[in-house]
């Protein structure tokens, strides 16, 4: 996937100059309405009634996921461009579908804003950017935005954007990939890179000034992921997994997922985990960290049996074999990673859970 943007940088001049009219909900809903005007087959009845409605393909059950973008927790507006904020709200969904083989259908999202977004020249602006990164995601992958909300988000000075988006896809009837179907003594692999949306966010942290020129979002995995749903459909239409999902959370912890679905357990090949180039620049054990736990790789972790000739790359992305699924064992860890010395270790889960993980970095689903 490639998705350009021309030049982004936190100090852009505001498209607003001038002396502001009233700008309230029902100006935010027609220009919502403008911008996605367009709408896909499977959408009937878009924006503009109470309801949407939806034409699911003949023979596909319908798939359904929501996931919170929230100001503090999933992004911070003084590291990451609007046009990223937008991207990142509706690529959580999309990765979503892309782990069950989906295919999107539409998109609906519904959003608080704080008062100070529609009534200065520069909120305006952060907000029309907000949409330009989200659009620009939806044309790629010809998603129609059919519906959602719109409100003002509480807390006066302090209010924070909130932002929910639900998208619904299809999937052939009983063939949409799930969790649990993996079975001991399948291989474990994973799609593209581990570990550069977390490095990348390390280094955003650290600077007090963003101004970027992005001319691929696959050196941005942080600002820019790229949902896998290419990969995804492949695995279904061509019956390669037994069972995927989303690494959202982090390896360690979105594996735990799998095992725990599966009723398996295991061992992960260290020498084996593909690292993301930014995160390949970190020394090694911040390297592994960041490949193991760092979280918001949207990469796929599926199984597969064996006999399965899984190629080398689907949709133009890297397949990477990187372990073996075993029986579950009582008193046995649930998972081992195989260290570079042959030396085996118990791998706990050690990526994102809410109300128990650290609220510092901004996150993905379930944040």
């Amino acid at each position: 996937m490639r998705t350009v943007y021309a030049s982004i940088s936190m100090n852009k001049p505001s498209p607003y100059p001038g002396k502001l009219t009233p700008f309230g909900e029902l100006s935010l809903i027609k220009q919502i309405r403008r911008d996605f005007a367009s709408t896909g087959k499977a959408v009937k009845l878009g924006i503009g009634d109470d309801c949407a409605i939806l034409r699911p393909p003949s023979g596909c059950e319908v798939l359904v996921t929501t996931d919170f973008t929230l100001e503090g927790r999933h992004f911070r507006r003084d590291t990451h461009p609007p046009e990223s904020v937008g991207h990142r709200c509706l690529a959580r969904g999309l990765s979503d579908l892309a782990a069950m083989g989906a295919t999107p259908l539409a998109a609906f999202l519904s959003l608080a804003l704080p008062a100070s977004l529609l009534s200065t020249s520069a909120g305006r602006a952060w907000t029309a950017r907000f949409f330009n990164g989200l659009r620009a995601l939806a044309e790629l992958h010809s998603v129609s935005l059919a519906g959602g909300d719109t409100s003002e988000s509480p807390g006066g000075r302090n209010a924070l954007l909130l932002a929910d988006i639900v998208l619904v896809g299809s999937a052939p009837k009983g063939k949409a990939l799930r969790r649990a179907g993996a079975s001991p003594g399948e291989v474990l692999y994973i799609s593209g890179r581990l570990g550069g949306a977390s490095a990348e966010l390390a280094s955003m942290l650290k600077r007090k000034k963003l101004t970027l020129r992005i001319n691929s979002t696959a050196d941005h995995p942080q600002m820019f992921p790229e949902p896998r749903l290419d990969v995804g459909e492949a695995l279904l239409r061509r019956s390669l997994a037994t069972a995927a999902l989303d690494l959202s959370d982090g390896l360690s912890t979105d594996l735990a997922h799998l095992c725990q679905a599966s009723k398996v357990s295991a061992e992960i090949e260290q020498e084996a985990l593909p690292f993301h180039p930014l995160a390949a620049k970190l020394d090694a054990p911040s390297a592994l960290h960041a490949a193991l736990h760092g979280g918001e790789d949207y990469e796929l972790l599926f199984a597969a049996p064996t006999s399965v000739k899984m190629p080398s790359s689907l949709a133009g992305v890297p397949i990477t074999r990187i372990g073996m699924l075993k029986p579950q064992r009582k008193g046995q860890p649930l998972m081992k990673l195989i260290a570079l010395n042959g030396s085996t270790t118990e791998l706990k889960a050690g990526g994102w859970e809410h109300f128990i993980s650290s609220p510092a970095p901004p996150r993905k689903r379930p944040r």
